[in-house]
């Protein structure tokens, strides 16, 4: 398995664990990792603090001049994380405040496609695990394992609720259902790239599966492609 290199997409709705499978195949298969979702986050943050209107197209394209977005494998974490202008975000872009922001910034074509092109040079030398909303149907195509994920809306609420809790207590969860609902409306009716599944999609539904169980299907996959 280790001779051949593909590309793997996993994409699906928020908090549905894409970046936690994400990160364990790529550890196992000792692939790179790419957040799609940070990059677009970090793009979310950069304009929130500069005060950029993003309806604006002509200050939109400006700013995307001023952003330089990388990623830095952090040994003590032992994950990449996401770097903008030479600054570690990636604490920061986990806020509720970007979170409620991010899928009308990453609606914005301009945005979409400073951020795919970026994207798609990241996985020309192949070897690469991505996860997002339109990379199995934009990004990459022609991904040789595609993923989709889903899983029950009580399910997701309760998660991202837990995450969002360990850094504001003050949060309820009334606040993050109707974030989540927002946030799936969105990236599954905007005009560029809306969320979907690939035709040639592998459904996994990890309402009821544990990260282990996620992760030994993930990796019989992996094994059929290779």
């Amino acid at each position: 398995m280790a001779t051949k290199k593909i590309i793997i997409t996993i994409d699906g709705w928020s908090s549905c664990g894409k970046s936690t499978l994400a990160k364990q195949l790529a550890e196992k298969l000792n692939y790179v990792y790419i957040d799609s979702g940070a990059m677009y986050r970090a793009i979310t943050l950069y304009f929130l603090r500069n005060h950029v209107d993003w309806t604006d197209q002509k200050e939109v394209l400006s700013a995307l001049t001023n952003i330089q977005l990388e990623f830095h494998y952090n040994e003590n974490s032992a994950q990449s994380e996401m770097y903008l202008n030479g600054e570690n975000v990636e604490y920061v872009i986990r806020d509720l405040v970007v979170a409620e922001k991010v899928s009308e910034v990453a609606a914005i074509r301009e945005v979409r496609t400073f951020a795919v092109k970026q994207q798609q040079a990241m996985g020309k030398k192949k070897g690469i695990v991505m996860d997002g909303r339109d990379i199995g149907t934009v990004v990459f195509p022609n991904a040789e394992l595609k993923i989709f994920m889903t899983a029950d809306n009580a399910v997701r609420v309760e998660r991202r609720f837990k995450e969002l809790y360990e850094k504001n207590p003050n949060i309820t969860l009334e606040e993050v259902k109707n974030n989540l609902e927002m946030r799936d409306y969105i990236d599954s009716h905007r005009e560029v790239s809306p969320l979907r599944q690939a035709t040639d999609a592998i459904v996994l539904d990890n309402s009821h599966i544990s990260m282990e169980g996620q992760l030994k299907m993930a990796l019989g996959w992996v094994k059929e492609k290779l």
